[in-house]
């Protein structure tokens, strides 16, 4: 029987998956309270968060089997578990050469830290010391000599002086400033010795410093040239040479240490041929993500697309990696109005706003086929490809620069409707109110989102729930900044509303509850437009 691999960026788990994700909780909730110090520590881990992946696999007669993996590592020494399967390259090992090597660069952080607080911080005293006693020295004689010129300026305007003893006046107005220029120099050169060895030290660090980096990079290099997978032809390739062609060139921290990488790998060490993989959240979520806890998720693009490219080489993959999993039938965009200055776009669930790396259609290359390149229309904000609804777009630069200033100035009132998992008065949420999560991206896994309450960016959105029917509760949003996914982390993040919007393939649990999209649409558009005057409101209907 032909075997065909789900795509692990872009599925939904098959029935086999589930059941063993639903097995291994099992096994999992029945360790807790275990007096075995490896099943606590465990639980432990699993519990502060981790992502747990399965993967259905067959052998040469047929028989399908179930390995497990859990992402990265369970404790600082790589402790193993009997029922996950096992790193693909084990560095960790106590007296083996990464270990040795990170535990001198350990000993180089000591080293630097006790440097930098015992002899830097001495030589650095000394020197302040020594300039403040000096710069009180020349600022001492400074003063003197400004009251000595007061005091001859004074004679000179009193009119008692004699020629001779305005003579001896300039005299010795040249003698304090020959005066005042010896005494700096012989400051400076009292401050050089100090500065010296201020100049000395610093140079130490440096050098201490550019050891501990330059073994560092030595070190990385060596793990990732050492860290080969494998593909299904049975070919090698190591992480430096997967992520050379790729943006990032070097790999990033954690590559190859994913579910998916050491479930593919053990799969192909014992002779099994792929069917089908999921990887799932465990426990609480980290780092301002949005993870729920037993949902599945696709793997992170950032570590995994690169080394997945190379691993899943060899097995048929249903989509192909190199396709964006979409419905082929997305209804056409409807203009809904248009003036000489711009038009009003629905834009229907599954199409892009502006062109991607891909050829599927945007609704910028769907007006611009309309239109024609003389009416030089641009589509003035962006919607998420999955979420329906109200895109404005300008004709010429002029009504464009207008438009994104008009956004910019927050003078566009934009209102979503959305459904929510979840009943709002059940778990106690206020009818209505504001978020206010800062959000940045997570560079390893876009095009997700994360709160970033240290350094992200303002995110603000109004909500008003408005009713509530069959487990959802459907809610008008009023967002006052327009972040990438903000109205999808800011409903589904735990410090946010807790509820994701129903079919979020990204935050929430795509096709649950029969949602077989994104339940989000962007219904009304009000602004006044600067070069008539005129106010203008528009609705698009609810597509669910």
């Amino acid at each position: 029987m032909r075997l065909i691999m789900n795509n692990p960026f872009e599925y939904v788990p098959d029935a086999a998956c589930e059941e063993a994700f639903r097995k291994l909780t099992q096994r999992i909730e029945a360790l807790k309270g275990s007096d075995v110090a490896a099943d606590a520590d465990l639980c432990r881990e699993l519990a502060s968060g981790k992502m747990l992946g399965v993967l259905i696999a067959e052998d040469a007669e047929g028989v399908r089997h179930t390995l497990y993996a859990f992402s990265g590592q369970l404790g600082d020494s790589g402790f193993h578990y009997p029922w996950f399967v096992g790193p693909v390259f084990d560095y960790l090992q106590t007296d083996g050469y990464f270990k040795t090597k990170e535990a001198d660069i350990s000993q180089q952080n000591v080293e630097i830290a006790r440097f930098e607080a015992g002899e830097l911080t001495r030589v650095i005293t000394e020197y302040e010391h020594a300039e403040k006693s000096l710069d009180v020295q020349v600022a001492d004689y400074k003063e003197k000599c400004r009251l000595a010129k007061l005091e001859r300026q004074a004679k000179r305007d009193a009119g008692v002086a004699d020629e001779a003893e305005l003579a001896a006046m300039i005299r010795q107005s040249q003698f304090e400033k020959a005066e005042l220029h010896r005494l700096k120099k012989r400051t400076a050169a009292e401050l050089a010795p100090y500065a010296i060895r201020l100049k000395e030290a610093r140079s130490h660090l440096d050098a201490m410093k550019e050891k501990r980096r330059a073994d560092s990079e030595a070190l990385q290099g060596w793990l990732f040239d050492n860290f080969r997978v494998l593909n299904a032809r049975g070919e090698y390739r190591s992480l430096s040479e997967i992520f050379a062609t790729t943006a990032l060139k070097v790999p990033p921290s954690g590559a190859g240490e994913c579910c998916a990488p050491k479930l593919l790998q053990t799969a192909y060490l014992r002779g099994l041929t792929p069917v089908a993989m999921a990887e799932y959240w465990y426990g609480a979520p980290k780092g301002g993500e949005v993870r729920r806890h037993g949902e599945h998720y696709p793997a992170c693009r950032g570590k995994c697309l690169p080394v997945l490219g190379w691993m899943l080489q060899g097995l048929e993959i249903e989509p192909p990696l190199s396709e964006e999993c979409r419905s082929s039938d997305t209804k056409e965009p409807a203009i809904l109005f248009e003036n000489r200055w711009f038009c009003v776009v629905d834009k229907p669930s599954g199409m892009l706003s502006v062109p991607g790396k891909g050829s599927a259609v945007s609704v910028q290359r769907w007006l611009e086929e309309r239109y024609g390149a003389e009416r030089e229309v641009k589509v003035a904000h962006r919607l998420d490809q999955d979420t329906s609804g109200l895109l404005l777009a300008a004709f010429g630069p002029e009504a464009f620069r207008l438009m994104q200033k008009m956004f910019a100035m927050r003078k566009v009132k934009k209102t979503y409707v959305a459904e929510l998992e979840g009943d709002f008065e059940l778990r106690g949420i206020a009818r209505e109110g504001r978020i206010e999560l800062p959000l940045s991206a997570d560079w390893l896994d876009r095009p997700r989102q994360r709160v970033d309450l240290a350094d992200g960016k303002e995110a603000v959105t109004d909500y008003e729930f408005v009713g509530v029917s069959e487990g959802r509760s459907r809610v008008l949003f009023h967002p006052l900044t327009g972040r990438t996914h903000q109205l999808r982390v800011h409903s589904a993040s735990e410090v946010g509303l807790g509820m994701p919007i129903a079919g979020d393939r990204l935050y929430g649990k795509h096709g649950g509850h029969g949602a077989d999209r994104l339940m989000l649409h962007a219904y009304r558009l009000e602004f006044t437009f600067p070069i008539d005057g005129k106010s203008y409101s528009f609705e698009a209907p609810l597509p669910f």
